[in-house]
Parts: structure tokens; sequence; C-alpha cells
């Protein structure tokens, strides 16, 4: 079976053979985040997300998704502060669902709801939620819990018809991101795709209707307005790098410094 990895180490079926007795406790901790610098994005955030984070896509033309940039450089998620607290208003719901996750079969006909027995919230202390109750059924949390992942992925399957549209109209085009520090450091984020604004200004006025009737055009603006927060991202990344440069630097003995006399 197939399941969308990226932050799962082992995501395991549930089952109250298995599970029965088992808790989650989740909080404000977003660890497991802190090595991606990007995460996949649904068409129903793109409102939420479009304010606070730059929208690309990501993939091949087979599996084309929109995703938001957390950091400039591979491993590094610039949305966490030094508690691993994430420091954006608006949180991805694929973060948000996690430690759960659905897998499926090779066709996608049967999902099954999968959780990360790797997340540190994970525990038969009691801490947090059970998973099912004593006769091992479903707790109300666990049902709340499908019922977010299970409507995630319907999200999901519709994003994935935006996107094909996208490309049925040939309106992307691969792009890269190339920034100079202050300090004269380059950094180039490659890979991904965007909106090429000529093509869509060439649309008719058919395809064009047809965008605004689904709401589509507006996710594309959405997309397009949402690159100006590549700024925020280089400053972002600027102030990441003095930190540590700051923290590396090595502490003064002050028994071992040299006095006035000795320094002339």
């Amino acid at each position: 079976m197939s399941t969308q990895l990226l932050i799962y180490e082992r995501a395991v079926p549930l089952s109250s053979q298995r599970h029965k007795g088992w808790s989650v406790k989740t909080g404000a901790d977003y660890a497991f985040a802190r090595q991606v610098n990007s995460v996949p994005l649904v068409a129903v955030e793109f409102p939420h997300a479009a304010a606070e984070y730059s929208i690309v896509f990501a993939g091949n033309d087979e599996a084309m998704m929109p995703v938001v940039i957390l950091g400039m450089r591979e491993n590094e998620n610039l949305y966490l502060n030094e508690s691993n607290a994430w420091t954006a208003k608006y949180i991805p719901a694929f973060i948000r669902r996690y430690p759960f996750v659905f897998s499926s079969n090779e066709d996608q006909s049967t999902f099954t709801l999968c959780i990360d027995e790797e997340f540190a919230g994970y525990n038969q202390e009691g801490r947090g939620e059970h998973l099912f109750d004593a006769d091992g059924e479903r707790t109300q949390y666990l049902e709340n819990v499908l019922r977010f992942v299970n409507d995630y992925q319907g999200q999901y399957r519709r994003t994935q018809l935006f996107c094909k549209k996208l490309q049925e109209l040939d309106l992307l085009e691969p792009m890269q991101a190339q920034f100079t520090l202050n300090s004269g450091q380059q950094l180039r984020l490659a890979g991904f795709k965007a909106v090429n604004r000529e093509r869509l200004k060439n649309l008719s006025d058919e395809q064009v209707a047809a965008l605004f009737k689904t709401d589509e055009l507006e996710l594309i603006y959405l997309h397009l307005q949402s690159m100006k927060n590549f700024s925020a991202m280089v400053e972002k990344t600027a102030a990441h790098i003095a930190d540590h440069q700051e923290a590396a630097k090595p502490a003064v003995d002050e028994a071992a410094a040299p006095s006035k006399e000795e320094l002339h």
C-alpha cells in the first residue's frame, strides 16, 4: 500500500487488536516537521495560506500538487521556533492531520486509516486521547480524526483535478528562485512550477469563464499573489543563518583573555 509520507516514519494501519489501550497526545510541539522545507496544500486552503506562504506546484505530469514553501534550504523549516512551535497563524492541514494518514491499495479503491507509531505523543500512559474504548470500539476522538482525514482525502482529489486543468491549459512552467543575501551568500530554490501570467492572459474568453465559474481562477490569482512571500522567506533565511552563526561562535574564556597590559 502507498501512503503520503514525508513526515511519517512508520505508518501502521489502525486496529483495535493492535492499538487498544493506546492514546495520542497532540499539542504545540511540531518537532516532527522541522526537517521539511515544503508540504502539500489542498485547494481549499489557498485563501488561508496565501497570506503567509509562497504557494507553488511540484511533481510530474502524472502527479502534480500545490505545495507551500517552508524553507529555502533542504531539511529546513523556517516556520518553527526554538521551542518547536509553529510561528505562522495558519498551519497546513497536511501538518495538522499528523500522526494520522490514509494508505491505499494500488488502484486507490480502498483507503485505510494509519497512525505513525514513531510519533512522540503516541503512548500507553493514557496521555491525551484514547483511540479505542474498553470494548475495542472507536472513541469519539478517533471518529473525528477519521472524518478529518476523509475530508482531507476528498479535497486532495479535487486539488488533483485542479492541477490537471492547469496542465491541460498549459499554464504551468518550470521556475526557480535565486536570491542573494546581504552577506553575499546565494540561495537557489528549484524543482517547482508556477502559472505563467502571459499564458493566462492568452486564454480564450470561454476558458476564463469556465475557470471563474469553478472558482479555479481565484485559486490561480491567490497562487500568483502568494509568490510575493518569497521576499519574507529570504529575510527569514538570513535571520536564521545569522542566529546560527552567532550561536556557533566560541565563548571567550575571561580567565584566559589577555589583560590590557598584555595587549600593548
